[in-house]
C-alpha cells in the first residue's frame, strides 16, 4: 500500500497543525448541520402553519404534522450512516465528509425556496418531508465520519477533548439556530415571521455549507485509514496471520490490547476489504446506540422541543420560549468540552454515569420550577442552564466512547449507525412522543418525564463500560 503524500504514515500521531486543521473541518460541518435540525425544532409551530395547515393556523394536528416530518428525517439517518460510513471506510472520512455537508446544504436551502400550503396545496407537505428525508440522509452520514477524523487526528490521551468538539458544534448550531430564530421573532411582527422570515434562518445555510465544503476540501486523510487493496489482498499468502476478531463492546481485553502486529498480521489486514455486516458487530452497535439512548432523549427534549412545549402547552411567548432554549444551549455547550476532557482523565464510564444519574434525579424538580408562577425570572433561567448542562456531560465524552468501540475498518460505520439508531428512536420521536403526552395526560412536565425515562433505559449499557477504556489506543 501506497501512502498519500497528505496523510501521516499508518499508526503514526498527527502533527499537531494537521490535528488541528481536522478539528476545524470535521466540526464546522456539524455545525452547519444542527444549525438546520436546530432551525427545524424552533420554528416548528412557523412551519406546522405554512405547510401543514390549509388555513394557516397552529393547532394540535398541524403541530404533529410538522414533527411527524421531523421525525422522518430520523429514520432515515441509519440509513445515511450505512451509505456514508461505508464510503468513509472504503474511500475514505475526507469524501464521505464532503458528500454529506454537500447534501444537507443543498436540502436545507431548498427548504428555505419551498412554497407554503397557501400555494401548493397538499404537495407542500410533501416536498417538505422529501426534504427532511435527504437531511436525514446527510446528517446520517456526517457523525460517523466527523468523530473518526476528529479521534483519529487526537494527540494521545485527548480523544475526549477532541471527540467532544463534535458535540460542542452541535450545541453551538443549535445555539446558532436558536439565537437566529429568537432573532428573527424579535425583529420581525408574527406576520411577517409566518409570511417569510422564517425562510432567512434556512437561506443562512447555502454560505455557512459553502464555507464548511472550503474547509474539508483540503483536510488530509486520518493516520488511522487504511484503504482496501484488492490486489495486494490476491497475491497476500495464507499464512500472513490469524483473522481479526470481531468488534466487541470495547477493546478487546488482556495483553493484546496493546501488543503491536506482527508485520505479516499488519498486511493482512491493510488488504482485507471492509467486511458486511455481522452478528459481533450488529451487537456492538446495539449496545453502543444503548449507551446515548439517554444523550439522545435527553437532548433533544430539552433542547429542541422545550421551546414549542413552552410555547404550545405553557403558553409562554414564542420570544420568551427561544430565550429560554438560547439559555439551556448554553449551560449544554459550556459543560460539554470540560466533560470531554475530564473524561480524558477519569474515564468515560463515570462521567457519563454521573451525568445520566443526575438527569433522573433533576429533571423533574427543575422542570417544576419552570411552571411555578412564584419563581423568579433568574431561578427559571438557572434551571434551564443546568438543564442543558446536564446533557453536556453525556455529549462530551460520548463521541469518543462511541470511536473506541469499533476498529478503524469498521469506525464510521459501526459508530454512525449507532448513534444513527439512538436518535431515530428517542431524538426524531421526542417532539411527538412529548406532544401527544402532554395531550393524553394533561402534564405540563412531559420534557422532563420523557429525558427520565430514556436516561433510565441507558443506564444498563453504560454499566457495561470499562473503567480504563479511555486509556488504550484506538483499535
Amino acid at each position: 500500500m501506497t501512502t498519500s503524500a497528505l496523510s501521516p504514515p499508518p499508526g503514526t500521531a498527527p502533527r499537531p497543525p494537521l490535528a488541528r486543521r481536522a478539528l476545524c473541518a470535521g466540526a464546522v460541518g456539524n455545525f452547519v448541520e444542527w444549525y438546520e435540525f436546530g432551525v427545524y425544532g424552533y420554528f416548528a409551530p412557523v412551519l406546522a402553519a405554512a405547510f401543514f395547515s390549509p388555513g394557516g393556523t397552529v393547532d394540535t394536528g398541524s403541530l404533529l404534522g410538522a414533527y411527524a416530518a421531523f421525525a422522518l428525517a430520523f429514520f432515515f439517518r441509519p440509513l445515511g450512516a450505512l451509505l456514508f460510513g461505508h464510503l468513509g471506510d472504503r474511500a475514505g472520512r475526507r469524501p464521505a465528509l464532503l458528500a454529506s455537508v454537500a447534501m444537507m446544504t443543498a436540502a436545507t436551502t431548498g427548504i428555505g425556496l419551498l412554497p407554503g400550503y397557501a400555494t401548493a396545496g397538499a404537495l407542500a407537505p410533501l416536498l417538505l418531508t422529501v426534504l427532511r428525508s435527504l437531511q436525514g440522509l446527510a446528517a446520517g452520514g456526517e457523525f460517523g465520519g466527523a468523530v473518526a477524523v476528529l479521534t483519529e487526528f487526537a494527540p494521545p490521551g485527548r480523544r475526549g477533548r477532541y471527540g467532544a468538539w463534535q458535540s460542542c458544534t452541535v450545541a453551538l448550531g443549535l445555539l446558532a439556530g436558536a439565537g437566529t430564530a429568537a432573532l428573527l421573532a424579535t425583529g420581525l411582527t408574527q406576520g411577517e415571521l409566518y409570511g417569510w422570515g422564517w425562510r432567512i434562518a434556512f437561506l443562512l445555510t447555502l454560505p455557512m455549507g459553502l464555507a464548511a465544503l472550503a474547509l474539508r476540501a483540503r483536510l488530509e486523510e486520518t493516520p488511522e485509514f487504511r484503504p482496501p487493496d484488492r490486489k495486494r489482498e490476491r497475491s497476500a499468502p495464507a499464512d500472513s496471520g490469524a483473522p481479526e476478531p470481531e468488534p466487541g463492546p470495547g477493546p478487546v481485553p488482556g495483553p493484546h490490547r496493546t501488543a503491536p502486529a506482527r508485520p505479516g498480521r499488519e498486511a493482512s489486514r491493510v488488504a482485507a476489504p471492509t467486511p458486511t455486516p455481522t452478528p459481533g458487530l450488529a451487537r456492538t452497535i446495539l449496545i453502543g446506540a444503548g449507551r446515548i439512548v439517554g444523550w439522545s432523549g435527553a437532548g433533544y427534549a430539552f433542547l429542541v422541543v422545550l421551546p414549542s412545549h413552552l410555547h404550545t402547552t405553557l403558553g409562554a411567548s414564542y420570544r420568551d420560549a427561544l430565550l429560554a432554549t438560547v439559555l439551556a444551549d448554553l449551560g449544554f455547550a459550556a459543560a460539554i468540552l470540560p466533560a470531554g476532557m475530564l473524561s480524558d482523565r477519569v474515564g468515560r464510564r463515570a462521567v457519563m454515569l454521573t451525568g445520566t444519574v443526575l438527569v433522573i434525579v433533576l429533571a423533574l424538580p427543575l422542570f417544576a420550577l419552570l411552571r411555578e408562577p412564584g419563581v423568579p425570572a433568574a431561578g427559571k433561567a438557572g434551571a434551564v442552564l443546568l438543564a442543558g448542562a446536564l446533557v453536556g456531560l453525556l455529549a462530551g465524552p460520548g463521541p469518543a466512547m462511541l470511536a473506541e468501540m469499533f476498529p478503524a475498518r469498521l469506525r464510521c460505520t459501526g459508530l454512525g449507525v449507532a448513534y444513527a439508531l439512538a436518535n431515530a428512536v428517542f431524538a426524531g420521536c421526542a417532539g411527538l412522543a412529548i406532544t401527544r403526552l402532554a395531550q393524553l395526560t394533561g402534564r405540563g412536565d412531559a420534557p422532563a418525564l420523557y429525558a427520565v425515562a430514556a436516561c433510565a433505559l441507558s443506564l444498563p449499557a453504560l454499566w457495561t463500560l470499562r473503567s480504563d477504556d479511555h486509556l488504550e489506543p484506538l483499535r
